[in-house]
C-alpha cells in the first residue's frame, strides 16, 4: 500500500537526517548509531511489507467465489 511505503520512506529519511546532524555536531555516539540503524531498517521493512488487508496478491483470501 502507498501508505506503508510512504511511512517507510519517511523513516529512512528521518534516519539519514539524524545521522547527518549527529556527524555535523560531532555527536556520533553509539546511541546515535543504534537508533539510526534501527530507524532505517524499520523503514526498509515497511517498504517491503505486504499489507494484510489488501487482496489481489498471491495468497488466497479464503472467500468462495459467488
Amino acid at each position: 500500500s502507498w501508505k506503508t511505503t510512504s511511512a517507510g520512506i519517511a523513516l529512512i529519511v528521518t534516519g539519514v537526517v539524524r545521522i547527518y546532524f549527529a556527524i555535523k555536531s560531532n555527536n556520533f555516539t553509539e546511541e546515535a548509531i543504534g537508533t539510526t540503524v534501527g530507524t532505517i531498517l524499520t523503514g526498509v521493512g515497511l517498504i517491503f511489507a505486504k499489507d494484510g488487508d489488501v487482496t489481489g496478491g498471491t495468497v488466497d483470501n479464503g472467500k468462495c467465489p459467488e
